[in-house]
């Protein structure tokens, strides 16, 4: 295909240096846009780092200041979206004038942002994207990326069928980053992460453990499966199939009894022994996570819906006291997970 499209990351920690790393090396004209200085500097002197299981990336690429967006006087055709799903909405409006008429922007996020992006920029400019990338970020400059190009996965779909035939222009760059799937319902789809996401990242982090370490621990699965169990139920009321998201095929997950425990061993399998997840670095890093939009998410359709979802509730309320610093990341927290989701 051609490369000629101007392409933006906006939001680069650490899978948006991923991203845009792999763009860049791979010939695509990317600009990189990012709002903490510190990494956007080092980046500008030394290139991008990027540590992958069996290699280093060394990039130059070009980066600006989130504050310099203003000064670019320019248009792009394609902009990824990767920043934490509660920045989604004043990223979009910020980067909507600098998006071109017929441009795309895809989120690739955690949550169920893709409804929230259309009605900032148009559903005609909005393409829905889940993903699979596992990565960290720590130091200006440098990314540890777990699962490398060959782990990746991102499953695209449009919104409105009036937009399946663009799909295939944002599955072609992408392609450049790892292996991608076409589904024709994103909604679903993104549903599905969100319900991993739930049994996955928030409880993980809690316990201040590495993903496979927690993973493992007794009590930790079973912990899981039932936040899960109340995400899976939830999507369902709301109307969403399951659908098959990591690459997957349709036949691995529809009609299975075991569908939950497929998916969050796949997940652990793809990431490796050394992923931190992302919640985990907010914890580490005194930051606000992602958690309220996703087990929060669950708690607050379950009300809607006349329901409760008492184990995402208890992981949204240790998150609060993690971040409140009444609580610290913990394996004790798994025995207060277990009270509270009692009470």
């Amino acid at each position: 295909m051609s490369k000629s499209k101007k392409i933006a990351v906006l939001g680069t920690g650490a899978n948006g240096s991923c991203i845009a790393a792999d763009l860049t090396r791979n010939g695509h004209d990317v600009t990189l846009i990012d709002q903490w200085p510190a990494h956007v500097e080092t980046m500008r002197a030394e290139g991008l780092r990027v540590a992958l299981p069996d290699e280093e990336l060394h990039v130059k690429v070009r980066a600006h200041h989130l504050c310099d967006l203003c000064a670019i006087n320019e248009t792009f055709d394609i902009v990824f979206l990767v920043v934490k799903a509660y920045d989604t909405r004043w990223m979009c409006e910020l980067i909507k004038p600098y998006l071109a008429p017929d441009g795309l922007l895809i989120g690739v996020q955690n949550g169920m942002t893709a409804d929230d992006i259309a009605a900032i920029v148009g559903p005609s400019r909005t393409i829905g994207c889940v993903v699979e990338l596992s990565s960290e970020i720590f130091t200006p400059g440098l990314v540890q990326r777990n699962t490398p190009p060959a782990g990746t996965w991102f499953g695209l779909g449009s919104l409105d069928p009036s937009m399946d035939g663009r799909v295939p222009e944002v599955e072609a760059i992408l392609r450049d980053v790892g292996k991608v799937s076409i589904t024709q319902n994103i909604r679903a789809a993104k549903w599905m992460k969100l319900v991993v996401n739930t049994m996955s990242l928030g409880p993980f982090a809690m316990l201040g453990m590495r993903i496979s370490e927690a993973a493992e621990l007794p009590g930790m699965r079973d912990l899981a499966l039932k936040i899960g169990a109340e995400a899976l139920e939830v999507g369902q009321r709301l109307g969403y199939p399951i659908e098959p998201i990591f690459g997957l095929s349709p036949e691995d997950v529809r009609g299975s009894n075991q569908l939950l425990e497929k998916l969050l061993d796949k997940l652990c399998r793809d990431v490796g022994p050394r992923a931190r997840d992302c919640v985990l670095q907010d914890h580490l890093k005194g930051r606000y996570s992602e958690v309220d939009l996703i087990n929060g998410l669950v708690v607050e359709e379950s009300a809607r819906l006349g329901k409760s979802a008492p184990a995402n509730a208890a992981i949204v309320e240790i998150t609060r006291r993690i971040r409140a610093g009444t609580l610290k990341p913990d394996v004790s927290n798994l025995e207060l997970a277990r009270q509270l989701i009692a009470q």
